[in-house]
C-alpha cells in the first residue's frame, strides 16, 4: 500500500471518529441540571466524604460542595467532572469571573463565571478556611 493511501485512510478515520463523536453529542460539555450529578462528581473524587450541601452555580457548569471534611468545588470538564477542595486555594476577581488557583499541579487554575452572590459565598468559604488553618 502506498504512503498516500495509508495517509488518506488515517486522516479519514480520525475525521470520521471526530465527526461521529460530535454527531452523537458526546463532545458537548456536561451540565449540572440539579445537585445529584454534582454530588456524584464530588464523591467520585472523595468517596469517603459526607456531603451536607450542594449549591449549583448559575451557569450550570460548577457547584459549591459542603462536606463534613471541608468545602470544595466540582466543575465540568468536557463530559466529565473535576473536584477540588478549597483548602489552600487563592481567588481573584476579573469582571464576572472568579479565578481560583489551587495548590495542585493536576488542576492549578479554574476560571468560573459567577454572580456577585456566588463569588461572595466562595470567597467566604476561602476566608473560613484561612482562619481555620491559622
Amino acid at each position: 500500500m502506498s504512503l498516500e493511501v495509508l495517509l488518506l485512510l488515517v486522516v479519514g478515520g480520525i475525521a470520521a471518529i471526530a465527526g461521529l463523536t460530535h454527531l452523537f453529542g458526546l463532545s458537548r460539555r456536561a451540565r449540572f441540571e440539579d445537585a445529584a450529578p454534582a454530588r456524584a462528581g464530588w464523591l467520585r473524587e472523595f468517596p469517603d466524604d459526607r456531603v451536607t450541601a450542594v449549591t449549583r452555580l448559575s451557569d450550570g457548569h460548577a457547584a459549591l460542595v459542603t462536606a463534613a471534611e471541608g468545602t470544595g468545588i466540582v466543575w465540568t470538564m468536557g463530559a466529565d467532572t473535576v473536584a477540588r477542595r478549597l483548602a489552600g486555594a487563592r481567588a481573584t476577581r476579573r469582571g464576572d469571573r472568579l479565578i481560583l488557583r489551587f495548590p495542585d499541579w493536576g488542576a492549578p487554575r479554574l476560571a468560573l463565571r459567577v454572580t456577585e452572590d456566588e463569588a461572595r459565598a466562595i470567597l467566604a468559604h476561602l476566608e473560613e478556611d484561612a482562619w481555620a488553618r491559622r
